[in-house]
């Protein structure tokens, strides 16, 4: 089963009601292709199928219900599951979806999270790098992980899109090209010096584009967390082996090849960041896997079965 961990899909009426509490970022999402129409999931098929891919799982990020408003954050949370709810009941050879909440309010999301695993069926819960500025690592998130690992569900991470708050990257347009796996890997190294993947190692954590940068730096963060961060639970390398990472890497082979020899073959699972790749570069996420020099019990773990595992859909 070729599964696709790394979709989006975003209705109109989603967006709108968005646009009307105030994201200002909504009018960029538009016109991608992503939205729920008959028209564009007839496209979005065909697509789906000019690569083998079987089925997708669908995030909102980042477009995500955060918001300082409480009930503001839990209404628009409620309406975005239920859209996927509604989505993947039309179309269940086609998609499974993953939770949004309406963070940064814990009590509000646990039991939202409720609500999506055991009556909308949903795979796990889908979280942005940053929330409305504060680290996912805080203490503040705990709950949330204790839940997710007692549940034994994915905890999916995606850039927030705030290129981790730096004017440095947002000011420079750089925001999406370079900022989002900066993003990455800030989050990633956050939680694994929180000890957050050895201490919840039942909630699978997934980290979007190889990790950001991880691949290129463990065995230097191994290093230097030494003398910088001395009180580290374990080493970052192997608190790194814990989670896994999607192969949206943009066709480019070396990432990939830094990725499995970091991670290995069965840390890696397959994503195509659907509507971010469009026409001919839609072929790409699949076709760059099968260019690398992999053997073929390997390509096909990554592109046919990792993923299948990860999600318990065997």
């Amino acid at each position: 089963m070729r599964v696709d961990v790394h979709a989006h899909a975003w209705s109109a009426e989603y967006l709108d009601r968005l646009e009307g509490l105030g994201i200002s970022e909504v009018a960029a999402y538009r016109q991608l292709g992503a939205g729920v129409t008959k028209g564009e999931l007839d496209v979005r098929f065909a697509m789906l199928d000019s690569v083998g891919i079987d089925l997708q799982i669908l995030t909102a990020t980042p477009l995500s219900p955060h918001f300082e408003d409480e009930e503001t954050a839990v209404n628009a949370a409620r309406y975005i599951n239920d859209e996927y709810a509604a989505l993947v009941q039309r179309y269940p050879n086609r998609f499974r979806a993953i939770a949004s909440l309406p963070l940064p309010h814990i009590e509000a999301s646990l039991t939202e999270l409720d609500r999506a695993i055991s009556q909308l069926g949903m795979l796990g819960v889908c979280i942005t790098t940053s929330v409305l500025g504060r680290s996912i690592a805080s203490d503040m998130f705990e709950l949330l992980y204790q839940e997710l690992n007692r549940r034994r569900r994915v905890l999916s991470v995606h850039p927030a899109g705030h290129g981790a708050h730096s004017p440095l990257i947002t000011d420079y347009h750089l925001t999406w090209s370079i900022g989002a796996p900066v993003e990455d890997t800030v989050a990633a190294m956050q939680l694994i010096l929180k000890g957050i993947p050895k201490r919840y190692p039942d909630m699978k954590i997934l980290i979007p584009h190889f990790g950001g940068l991880l691949p290129m730096v463990l065995e230097r963060v191994d290093q230097h967390v030494v003398w910088e961060a001395p009180d580290k639970p374990e080493r970052p390398s192997l608190a790194a082996q814990r989670m896994w990472y999607d192969t949206v890497g943009h066709d480019h082979v070396p990432a990939l090849r830094a990725a499995i020899d970091s991670f290995g073959v069965d840390r890696l699972v397959f994503g195509t960041d659907f509507p971010f790749q469009p026409a001919e570069l839609f072929e790409t996420t699949v076709g760059y896997i099968k260019r690398a020099d992999l053997s073929e019990k390997d390509r096909k773990a990554i592109l046919d079965s990792n993923a299948a595992k990860l999600f318990d859909l065997l």
